[in-house]
């Protein structure tokens, strides 16, 4: 019983000082309309600072989405119409990149993954009495490094696909959509491309909006081989694709790569116009950028929005304050000491400021939920509008923090007041 008596006197139970409570209240909506409007000023900060970055992660995801199965250090390589005359050719030429040029580039250093590709557009893709409008590629098994290949049924094309030159091909999401019915499985069915038949050996699910001949939930795909025979275009190709071995860079390869196929081409080592290289790894870099931009301008908006919020809790403080003088002093008079001055208004402050920042952030995080909803399809949410629960903490510690910085001149005003200046001030 003892020990527990001392226990009881060590540690003191917690006990809200009501009066205090009332007072704070009091103060709070002694004018109203003077509270409302510093709240708002905070509670607009913290707004904009949580939706502007809850926005800014969506965006950040959104981007994401567009570039999704794309391996980040790939490059393409496209034929075009000379610029200069070169050993008896004329300006303007049309060549075509082949497939020696795949053996040709291999010495390259730094480069790992090197495929070709193909492709025809508009043809007509028939699956019983239901056509789709289509993309035909002929790849080889290795593109899948190229572009990630997310199969909801069966397998992307394999290396006896290609030796066999078998008639198999891998259906995208839109045309799955159009020709079969939901939830049915496509492998093993013969679907009619012009006039040839192909079995569907699977379906590829992915969705990137990068288009390289086409988007990959639009297409047809087939073994090279396969369309090479059929289509009867020898050893052309329309795209080298490739990607870096760790610790190379796209654009380190870029002028041996053109080097090399200008030589073998007949092509000017100075004609810019020829060869069109594309460097995703730039585009990775130049979206990482914008990100970064995006964040920050997020960050800087919101603090900035929120600092003047807080100023002008500190400018009602200071009001209040002065409004105060008199009573200040009556208190100083009475025994109160100078640290009750500070904490009581301290505590006023921050409490103005903590509702005004809660209610911020609830109204910011319902905007975003319906930002989110709006956004993705119904039971299916691939976008998320929303912060983590890691900045919600930190924007209520941001608050506890700015609502002491905001009441600090205001309390140290009060402390100063003496209650003879006080009578004075009567």
């Amino acid at each position: 019983m003892r020990d527990a008596e001392k226990g009881r006197k060590r540690f003191p139970i917690m006990k809200v000082d009501l009066d205090s409570c009332e007072e704070i209240l009091l103060t709070i909506t002694r004018n109203k309309t003077r509270s409302l409007l510093t709240a708002f000023g905070v509670f607009w900060g913290i707004f904009m600072l949580v939706a502007l970055i809850g926005g800014g992660q969506g965006m950040q995801e959104e981007l994401k989405q567009q570039f999704e199965g794309f391996a980040s250090n790939a490059g393409f390589v496209v034929s075009q119409k000379t610029g200069e005359t070169y050993k008896g050719f004329r300006k303007g030429r049309y060549w075509e990149l082949e497939l020696k040029d795949i053996e040709r580039l291999r010495k390259v250093e730094g480069l790992d993954v090197i495929t070709p590709s193909l492709a025809l557009w508009g043809n007509n893709v028939v699956y019983k009495d239901k056509k789709y409008s289509s993309s035909i590629k002929g790849l080889y098994p290795d593109y899948e490094y190229i572009e990630h290949q997310e199969m909801a049924y069966g397998r992307f094309i394999n290396d006896v696909d290609i030796r066999e030159a078998r008639k198999v091909c891998v259906i995208g999401k839109r045309v799955y959509e159009s020709l079969f019915k939901p939830g049915e499985d496509p492998c093993g069915k013969y679907v009619r491309v012009d006039s040839t038949y192909y079995r569907v050996v699977g379906m590829c699910s992915s969705e990137g909006n990068v288009n390289i001949q086409g988007q990959a939930s639009e297409a047809v795909t087939i073994p090279f081989t396969t369309m090479q025979r059929t289509y009867n275009v020898g050893n052309r190709v329309d795209v080298i694709c490739l990607t870096m071995k760790p610790g190379y860079k796209v654009k380190d390869a870029e002028a041996e790569v053109e080097s090399i196929l200008k030589k073998a081409h007949y092509i000017s080592p100075d004609d810019k116009q020829a060869i069109m290289f594309l460097d995703t790894e730039a585009l990775f870099s130049m979206m990482d950028n914008l990100l970064t931009g995006v964040r920050f301008l997020a960050w800087m908006v919101g603090l900035g929005t929120l600092l003047a919020g807080a100023i002008g809790v500190s400018n009602i403080m200071m009001v209040t304050v002065k409004e105060r003088t008199t009573e200040i002093g009556i208190r100083r008079a009475i025994g109160a000491r100078p640290q009750d001055i500070l904490q009581q208004i301290l505590t006023e402050s921050m409490v103005l400021t903590t509702l005004a920042g809660m209610a911020g952030i609830s109204f910011a995080v319902f905007v975003l939920h319906i930002l989110e909803t709006a956004a993705n399809d119904p039971g299916i949410i691939k976008t998320h509008y929303q912060v983590s629960f890691g900045m919600a903490v930190g924007t209520c510690i941001l608050l506890i923090v700015l609502g002491v910085l905001a009441g600090l001149a205001p309390a140290y005003r009060a402390m100063a007041i003496k209650p003879i200046e006080a009578i004075r001030d009567e």
